[in-house]
């Protein structure tokens, strides 16, 4: 299927995976630095951000929404591209990191390593930041001062001043709108570690994280057979708090060198 998606650059493909209830341009802090090594492509995964839904009657899962990111790219004449994904785009890039499907694999805070009460308290937040952000609340809320904008995004970053205000509107708008939200969220609760990686997988965590706490990077690291790197003064979506280092931990992992401290 065709999905919406940016793309720019050259060298070896790169695909960008973002969060559930986000969307590609969650990568836009980061896109011309990758870009300077890489053809870049962020995607909007189906249901999310502007691309269309899965055809009907197919479940959201991360199988499904893996398989569909796989057919795209091979509709754009790729193969094994590296891939980098955030949050459930981390769980999918691990995923296709166990099939083989890419070359190498990044993942920054990715879902899927939680115990049962961090997962029903993420999957709380998230139903409540998505009634929010449907009821109009949550755009004007984080969009306002800069207590307001603390209060409704510091879950996600861990400097929410330096977000513009453009930028916060637009991912309020993404929340509202995904139509694979309630379904993905669901089906994530049956989500385990995926099977062991076959390509060389690099796992980074925001010290700052609130939605997916850095603890749960101890789990991904014996998942792994590898430490998990620590991403200093950054929140569940690092690209917004510090875009160099998060391209230099994906520029790493795309070399193979995710054994590496990028600090």
């Amino acid at each position: 299927m065709e999905l919406a998606h940016d793309r720019r650059g050259s060298g070896p493909p790169l695909i960008l995976l973002h969060g559930i209830g986000h969307h590609r341009r969650g990568w836009l802090p980061v896109l011309d630095l990758l870009a300077e090594r890489h053809d870049v492509i962020a995607v909007d995964l189906p249901g999310f951000g502007d691309s269309p839904p899965l055809p009907y009657g197919t479940p959201y899962n991360v199988e499904t929404l893996g398989r569909a990111v796989r057919d795209f790219w091979i509709g754009l004449g790729l193969s094994r591209p590296h891939v980098a994904g955030n949050s459930l785009g981390g769980y999918i890039a691990l995923d296709l990191a166990s099939s083989g499907d890419v070359r190498t694999a990044v993942a920054l805070s990715p879902a899927g390593f939680w115990s049962r009460a961090e997962h029903a308290y993420s999957r709380a937040v998230l139903r409540l930041l998505r009634l929010a952000a449907r009821a109009d609340g949550l755009p004007a809320f984080a969009a306002g001062t800069d207590g307001g904008k603390a209060l409704a995004l510091g879950l996600f970053v861990a400097r929410p001043e330096r977000l513009p205000r453009e930028a916060v509107l637009a991912a309020a708008t993404a929340l509202r709108e995904c139509v694979g939200f309630e379904e993905t969220l669901d089906s994530l609760a049956w989500a385990a570690p995926p099977a062991p990686p076959q390509v060389p997988v690099t796992i980074a965590w925001g010290d700052r994280d609130r939605l997916l706490p850095r603890r749960q990077a101890v789990r991904a690291a014996r998942w792994a057979g590898q430490r998990t790197l620590l991403l200093r003064g950054c929140g569940h979506v690092p690209m917004s708090d510090d875009p160099e280092l998060v391209a230099r931990v994906i520029l790493g992992g795309s070399i193979l060198e995710g054994g590496e401290d990028p600090r």
